[in-house]
């Protein structure tokens, strides 16, 4: 700063633009890293980077090329939403990014634990996270200047384009940071890839790297590897491991790891049909010990799994489902619950 005479902002500006300048140094320095590796690029927030300078954009491009699969994660802080005008700034400055990044895009409310310190508000959350329609703000809105009407323009703008919404963290929180993850996850095309240790339904998988691995399998992971809890869940105490799955007594929590990716003793599993993982829709989730899995709107993604995660071995009854044959068999053209209670006469009959 002192040597170019440069302010904050500006001598940000001029770093963006030497990485550019440089971009063969951090390709080289991103090819040392293991190949299924998880990096965050952690920015400073001058908007001014996302928002109309060309350098980030162009350093995004040229990692695109090398086949990077990138999203962007966009904090706000959610007491933004406490204030109409404030709200509508997040709205316009979110809609800018998204507009000049052109990547998978997650829009976060952060520290929305904290919301409650602002008193209530005006709406439901979810018309903020949703971005509801935005007429309703008009009566918040200083009115009789000239701002209010260019508010109230920029809100249709806003609308018109029909891209923004928020997600919601509270870091602290451990369903919340997973919440997010698994979007990350979606946006990046990564959603609960597995380890190259794991099997797949697929075979030629093994050797893949895990951005081009088709998935199959939804445990406890994200693209940024297994998640565990150091003593237990809590502040700060989540860590990702980027490294392939250990085996028993190898880190921690790698001998949980190594018991959930092979189901060694395991109850009857079965498929149940309700309201999980926070979704408003009824899905399909599986029960039984060892069979962990979010939940999915196909109902064949669990059976697929619960086949998938029964071994030889297992202590419940007999075999294992041959390829899910039985199971597949007693479900063509049935939904919902009916879906349901015959994959699980099914996998009693034969697990």
């Amino acid at each position: 700063m002192q040597e170019f005479g440069l302010g904050p902002n500006g001598a940000m500006l001029y770093c963006i633009e030497y990485l550019e300048a440089n971009f063969d140094w951090l390709v080289e320095e991103l090819g040392r890293l293991h190949p299924d590796t998880w990096v965050v690029f952690d920015l400073p927030g001058q908007v001014e980077l996302s928002t109309n300078h060309e350098s980030l954009k162009h350093i995004i491009v040229k990692l695109g090329k090398h086949d990077y699969r990138l999203a962007a994660v966009n904090p706000c802080d959610a007491h933004y939403i406490t204030d109409a005008a404030k709200y509508i700034l997040v709205l316009l400055l979110s809609l800018r990014t998204m507009l000049q990044l052109e990547l998978p895009h997650v829009n976060v409310l952060s520290k929305i634990d904290l919301l409650s310190q602002f008193g209530d508000l005006d709406f439901n959350l979810d018309c903020y996270t949703e971005v509801q329609d935005l007429s309703y703000l008009e009566n918040l809105l200083l009115q009789g200047t000239k701002f209010s009407a260019l508010n109230m323009r920029i809100c249709e703008l806003v609308q018109d384009f029909g891209l923004v919404g928020f997600e919601t963290l509270a870091v602290e929180d451990r369903e919340s940071m997973l919440r997010l993850m698994r979007v990350v996850d979606r946006a990046t095309g990564c959603v609960f890839v597995p380890s190259a240790s794991e099997e797949s339904h697929v075979t030629g998988q093994e050797k893949v790297p895990s951005t081009r691995r088709v998935n199959f399998d939804s445990l406890f992971t994200t693209a940024a590897g297994p998640i565990e809890a150091k003593y237990g869940w809590g502040a700060h105490d989540v860590e990702f491991f980027n490294t392939p799955a250990a085996a028993p007594g190898d880190g921690p929590g790698s001998a949980a790891l190594a018991s959930a990716a092979n189901v060694d003793k395991c109850d009857v599993p079965k498929v149940e049909f309700g309201i999980f993982d926070g979704r408003t829709e009824n899905s399909f989730a599986p029960s039984g010990d060892g069979f962990v899995h979010g939940s999915a709107l196909n109902g064949n993604i669990i059976t697929h799994f619960i086949c998938n995660r029964v071994k030889p071995d297992s202590t419940a009854k007999t075999v294992p489902i041959n390829d899910c044959t039985d199971a597949i068999a007693a479900t063509p053209g049935k939904t919902g619950q009916a879906f349901a209670d015959a994959s699980n006469i099914a996998f009693a009959e034969n697990v």
